[in-house]
This record gives structure tokens, sequence and C-alpha cells, in this order.
């Protein structure tokens, strides 16, 4: 083992450990690695490792616990990241980010200004990563909230746009000498006299274009090389050219200078024209999530010491009794424990119709009550309520990046460098070969080429077109996990539909029961024990008819099969032709009766008592409203639509010719939809698993893109890459418009970001373009991107 000095100290939180032998394996296994000295501890969920960093990395020590099949416990921080100026910045930022130790994740966003950044607590804190951010050059800090973040937004306009009219004041005596001069006409002396120019440009160049340099020095100081480079190098050289020609003006009058001053301040304020439309229209792309925000209500009435008093509503806790008069929002999410009313959720479920309310029925923080005083008490508040996870699902997608975006982001990372190469390549080409010996046609050629190069609309191509189509689907009730999901998804040919609660209501209802009332009320009794809707339905039913009900002695579900009860020394048999012939009981002559009911898309269950058969019960399940047009909707987008469901195949079928669905895969069991879904990947197939239920989360989790009703469980929405709000079938084939669509308006950024930079570097090397022209271009290349995104808004899905 190497000498202390060389060791490195690091804690670790080690999730999945179960007993001793778990952390006994991972601290022999750690210790056998060279240079390492582990000690791990099942109290505290902790590794403390000492290791040479020479033999063994922090990844490698990770790695090793993660194979083990443990994990290793990370936290998640967001930054805002201040100063970048374009993909150059970002792409290194969050290079030097991702080689830090202890960082397993970190991904920089040009277009949200921000960075995510996921982390070992043990080795870091958020303090570290904003040090390390600063050492680049650039500054950052915990990310602000929405409200903040608008702020701040708006006083940056002010300041960019006040440094804009004073570059432009100072530039406009500049661009008209220039333009006259071009066009023949005299000029009045005074604007010909060097040292008026001079004392112009010079604020522009270093007081206002200050920023430039400051820029420039930090990225070069640590290794990089940014825009600021490109603009501070070319307005530099036209200025310090010219300062030159202005001296040798001095004792020798008749000498008439070549003067570039126009070119360096011209450029400066066509830059900040740019970065200000640039700026300005990126604040438009977050529009979503103001709309979101704006739905928060902003105050609450709480009862405290039996009084009602108005709060903030950040205010407000857990447990809290609310007073919700008609016309008021409903602050956070909770449960009605006084009155009725009926409420509108459009804005959570896009259901235009009031929903009813009362005693112990769920409330949605920023609904509408309409009609009907209440009390509710707060379950959720903060950050845990409904519309601030929506809020935080749009915040998190537009932070992330797509795939596509790799090509711009490693082009980005050598872009400048390249640049300056070929500016230096052309200089030398003019002043040898073009125009021999003449410096001023070589130096306005390099110049050029330094300033008509653009990496920031590489760098924005992806994201404010993730930002836009993140924003333009929340608003339509679709929310993606991430940029990765929303480009993925424009990839799928295939659909598998649950039908339970995805196709249909999942609220069953019975239809037909051909028992005595005996029989009723033991099938009723027996289903009392079990939480299947079908089961529901049935006590339902028997409730209805005043029935009264008894309790099970033993319960047993069958799972795919049904139920095995014993009451009232009864054994009842509830379910398929299986369960109840695998336990002896004589079915032949309820045949045609089921097969009857199954072609009606009906779920029939035989009921035996005793081994006697006794009568069939049939349940529906309503479809969904707009479950056909859906369905057709994606037929006509290409895609093959199948539905899984446990349910036999003559009642599968019979609801998939309702709704038009041609393929079906029936009697599945509840753990083998997730292979189910591996069996159509294997056929090469791009799979999106859409359901709603705990059962179906393995297999949203193993799908391409995994679609959670957001009326189903948690579970299902956490293991889902996409949640359609409501329940909705329409916002399926809608998602997966709004993914072509984005994909698309990607592909005609990145196109014309590549073309604008492989045209206009030729052109200016040739002489073609005056720099102030280049300079021009440049700072409206990036303004077209955010604009081309922009249009997403209006796409119509």
């Amino acid at each position: 083992m190497s000498d202390s000095e060389e060791q490195q100290h690091s804690q670790l939180g080690v999730t999945g450990m179960t007993c001793a032998a778990c952390s006994n394996r991972i601290e022999k296994v750690l210790n056998k690695m060279d240079g390492v000295e582990a000690k791990v501890n099942l109290t505290t969920e902790k590794a403390t490792v000492d290791y040479n960093p020479s033999t063994t990395t922090y990844d490698d020590i990770t790695a090793k616990i993660e194979k083990l099949g443990y994990g290793v416990q990370t936290e998640k921080a967001e930054f805002d990241v201040y100063g970048m100026t374009c993909a150059a910045c970002s792409s290194r930022i969050e290079k030097v980010l991702n080689k830090q130790t202890g960082v397993k994740l970190a991904s920089v966003n040009l277009a949200t200004e921000s960075a995510a950044v996921e982390y070992n607590p043990g080795l870091m804190e958020e303090a570290d990563i904003i040090g390390r951010i600063q050492k680049l050059g650039y500054d950052a800090k915990i990310k602000a909230n929405q409200e903040d973040k608008k702020t701040q937004k708006e006083q940056q306009l002010i300041q960019m746009k006040t440094k804009l009219i004073v570059s432009a004041l100072l530039s406009a005596p500049l661009l008209i000498t220039m333009l006259v001069h071009l066009s023949g006409m005299n000029v009045p002396a005074i604007l010909l006299n060097p040292w008026f120019q001079f004392a112009l440009a010079t604020p522009v160049q270093f007081v206002i274009g200050w920023q430039f340099y400051v820029g420039a020095y930090k990225n070069l100081r640590n290794g990089g090389a940014n825009m600021d480079v490109l603009v501070a190098l070319g307005t530099s050289a036209a200025y310090f050219y010219s300062l030159y020609e202005a001296f040798k003006t001095i004792g020798n009058p008749g000498y008439m200078p070549h003067l570039y001053f126009e070119t360096s301040a011209i450029l400066i304020t066509l830059i900040l024209f740019g970065k200000f439309l640039e700026t300005n229209a990126k604040s438009k792309t977050t529009v979503a999530l103001s709309k979101l925000l704006d739905l928060q209500a902003k105050q609450a009435r709480v009862i405290r010491n039996g009084e009602e008093v108005m709060i903030a509503v950040e205010e407000v806790a857990v447990g809290d009794h609310l007073i919700i008069k008609p016309g008021e929002k409903f602050p956070v999410d909770g449960i009605v424990v006084k009155g009725k009313t009926s409420v509108d959720e459009s804005m959570i479920t896009g259901e235009s119709i009031p929903i009813e309310k009362d005693e112990q029925s769920k409330v949605i923080g920023s609904t509408m009550n309409k009609n009907g005083r209440v009390e509710m008490e707060a379950t959720k508040v903060g950050k845990d309520t409904a519309l601030a996870s929506i809020v935080k699902a749009v915040e998190d997608a537009q932070g992330t990046k797509a795939p596509i975006q790799r090509l711009a982001d490693v082009i980005s990372g050598y872009f400048v460098p390249i640049v300056v190469g070929i500016a230096i390549l052309t200089f030398i080409i003019w002043i040898s070969f073009v125009t021999p010996g003449a410096f001023e046609p070589a130096l306005v050629a390099a110049i050029a080429v330094l300033v008509i190069a653009c990496p920031c609309a590489l760098g924005l191509a992806t994201p404010t077109s993730i930002m836009v189509g993140t924003g333009k689907s929340a608003e339509s009730g679709i929310l993606f996990k991430g940029g990765e999901h929303l480009e993925r998804t424009h990839q799928l040919d295939t659909i598998i539909l649950d039908k339970t609660g995805t196709v249909t209501k999942g609220k069953p209802e019975v239809t037909d029961f051909t028992g005595d009332e005996e029989t009723l009320k033991l099938l009723a009794s027996a289903e009392k024990g079990s939480e299947h809707p079908l089961a529901e339905a049935i006590v339902a039913y028997a409730t209805e008819k005043s029935i009264a009900l008894t309790d099970a002695t033993s319960f047993t579900a069958v799972p795919g099969q049904g139920i095995n009860a014993v009451i009232s020394d009864n054994q009842i048999l509830v379910g398929s032709r299986k369960l109840l012939t695998e336990n002896g009981v004589e079915i032949a002559q309820s045949e045609e009766e089921m097969i009857k009911y199954e072609t009606d898309g009906k779920t029939a269950m035989l009921i035996a008592v005793n081994g006697e058969y006794r009568g069939i019960v049939s349940v529906a399940d309503t479809i969904k409203e707009t479950a056909v047009e859906a369905i057709s909707q994606l037929k006509e987008q290409g895609l093959e639509v199948i539905m899984l469901t446990g349910d036999n195949e003559r009642t599968a079928q019979a609801i998939a010719k309702q709704v038009g669905i041609d393929q079906v895969i029936a009697q599945v069991l509840p753990e083998e939809k997730a292979d189910k879904v591996k069996e159509v990947q294997l056929l090469g197939k791009k799979v999106a698993m859409v359901g709603d239920g705990v059962n179906d989360a393995p297999a949203l989790a193993t799908a391409d893109i995994g679609i959670a009703i957001g009326t189903g469980t948690e579970v299902a929405i956490e293991a889902a890459d996409v949640t359609i709000l409501g329940g909705e079938l329409l916002l399926i084939p809608k998602a997966i418009k709004i993914s072509k669509a984005t994909i698309k308006n990607i592909r005609q950024n990145l196109f014309w970001a590549f073309a604008y930079n492989s045209a206009g570097i030729p052109i200016a090397a040739i002489g073609l373009l005056a720099p102030w022209i280049a300079g021009g271009a440049m700072a409206l290349s990036s303004v077209s991107v955010v604009s081309n995104s922009l249009r997403l808004k209006r796409v119509k899905i």
C-alpha cells in the first residue's frame, strides 16, 4: 500500500443492505481492491473508504458496490449558472464537473442557464460545486424559484437594454460615417477625425465591451475558449490597428489613416443587440411554467384558535383546516371534512364538467370551488402538492438534454480553437498570396472569420426546442419527465394499452346475475375481502339490493383466476372455468351462457358453493368516451395498437372490437405484463406501454416509453416516462405529435446552425463579408434559432 499522504478518504451512503451478511460482503470485496481499506456499517448504511487514487479510483469503488447489487446514495442539486455566452461555455462547465471525484452526473443547459448535478454528499457539498464553477470563471447559485428567476431575468433585460442603448448612441456616428463615406458623399470633417472616432469607440470597446474581455480571460486561464474569445480577438484587432493608424497622423497631417473604429464598435453593438433579442426570446420559452404558477392560490383562509385567518399559502401546514368559499381556489391538496360542493378540476384532469365533492372526498390544490362553502384538511402542501409536482416535472424536463444534442456539444468543445486557427490561416494566405504584403485586407478578412462564427446557435438549437416542446405539452396535460423521453417518443411504432382503467373507465358494474338471493349474499360476502374492481362492483350491486353481508372466515385470492373463501362453513369459489374445474366443480351447463356474456365483452365469473355450481355473475367495464377516436388517431399516425389484459380471449376481443383494436394479448397475469412487452420489443418494435395500476409499473419501466394515466396509482406514474393528466386517451396521439414536431424543429435548428457556420466562415475567409456585416449575421443567427423554436408554441396538436 502507498504512503498515507497519498490516500484519499471518503464516506459513501450504501442502499439495499438488509442484514450483516450484506455489509460484511461489501466490506470484504472492497478490501480486496488494490490500495483500499474499507469499513461498512449496516446501522448507518455508510461505507468509510480510504483508497489510493493512483491504483483505484472512486468510480471503481462505486462500480464494485453496484456490481454486488447494492446502490451508492447520491443527492441531486440544481444551480442557476451566470456568465455563459455560448455552447462552448456550457460544454466546458459540464465536462469539468463530470470529471470531479464524487460527481455521478452533471448536465449544464445553456438555454435555461442552469446545471443539474448528481453527486455523493460524502465527498462534496453544494458549495464545492459552486466553487468549481466559479473557478472556471462563471458564477452559480442554488436554483431560485420561478418567481425570483423571473425577476432576475427582468432585471437582466433592463441592464442589457441600457448597455445596448448607450453602445448604439456611441456607435451611430461611426456607422453613419462609414455608410456616407461608402456612398461617395462628403462627410463632415469632425466625423473623419481619428481622435473623435477614438473617443466614441473607446468606451464601447473597454466599458460596454469589457464583459467580453473578462469572459475571454477566465476561459483562456482555465484552458478553454468560448464566443468571448472570438469577439475580444476580432474587435481588439480592429480597434488597436485603428489606434496604430491614428498615432501615425501625429506630426504627419497629410497622412490619410485607414480606420476601423466603426468595425469594433458596431460589432459590439450588434452582438449586444443579438444577445438582448436572444435573452428576451428565451424568456418566452418558459411561459408554460409561468402559466402553471399563475394557477396557484396566493392566500389561504385557515382556522386558527376557532377563527378564520388569511395567511400566505406558503404558511399552510399539513393538518391545518381551511375554509374555501364558492369561487375560490383550493390552496393546497387535502380532504373535505365538512360541506358539499362541485369542483372544476379541468386544470389537472382536462375534464370540463365539475366533480361533486362531499366529506372525505379528495381535493387538489389550485382547482376551483364552484358552488359550496367547504372545510378541508390539508394533506399535501408546498412542493408536495399536485401542481408543484407538475411544475417540478416541467422544470426537470426543460433542464435535461436530449441525446440529439450530443453532436452539437462535441463540436462546441472544439469550435473556438478551430475558428481561431482558420482566422490565422486566412490572414497568412491573404498577406502572402491574395494581396501580398498588404496588411489591411488580410486583417479585415481574419476579423470577419472571427466574428461570423457562432457556437451559440449550435448550443441553443436543442435545449430551446425542448423547453418549448415540454412547455407546450404541459399546457395540454402531457408531462414528459425529460428531454430524452420527448425525443424517443417520436420513434415509437407500437402502442400497448392496458385495458382496465386505460381503455375502459376502470369502474365496472354488475350487468347480469343468474343465482338466487342466498347465492348473492354468499358471493358478495366473499368478494368483500377483495380490493379488485370487479369485487367492488359485486359488493356495490348487493348493497343496492339491501343484502346484509357477513365476514369471511378465510379468504384467498388466486391471481388471474378468482377467489376462494369460507363463509359460515360454506366454501365459496368465484372465478374462471379453470378455478372451478381444478376444484372439482361440474360447470358444463354454464358454457353457453358464459360464451354469450363473453361475446358481449363482459367479464363473466362462475360461482360455486360447497363444490356445487350455483350461477354466473357478469360484470362490464364501460369504455372511455374518447377511446375510439384516440385509437383511430394512433392508427392514422401509422402506429400498431395492441391491447393487453388479464381477461379471457372472448371478452378481450369484444372490447377490442368496440374500440377498433385489431391485436389482443389476453389472459395475462399481472407479473407477466413486462414479459409480454419484451416479446414485442424482440420483434424489433419501439414500444410504448400505457397503464395506470401498480401491476403495470414493471411493464411501464420495461417499455421504450412508459405512459402513465394520471388518474392511476403513484407507483405507475413514478415508473413512467410520460404522464397523461386526467386519463384522457386523446393526449396519447397528441404526445406523439408534440414529440415529432419538436424533433423536426431541433433538426431544423441544427441544420441551419451547421449550414450558417459551414457557409459563413468560407465566405468571410475569401473577403466577401465586411466585418460589421459578419458580426450582425452572427448576432442574429442565435436569435433565428430561438425564434424558430418558439414556432412550436403555434403547432396544432
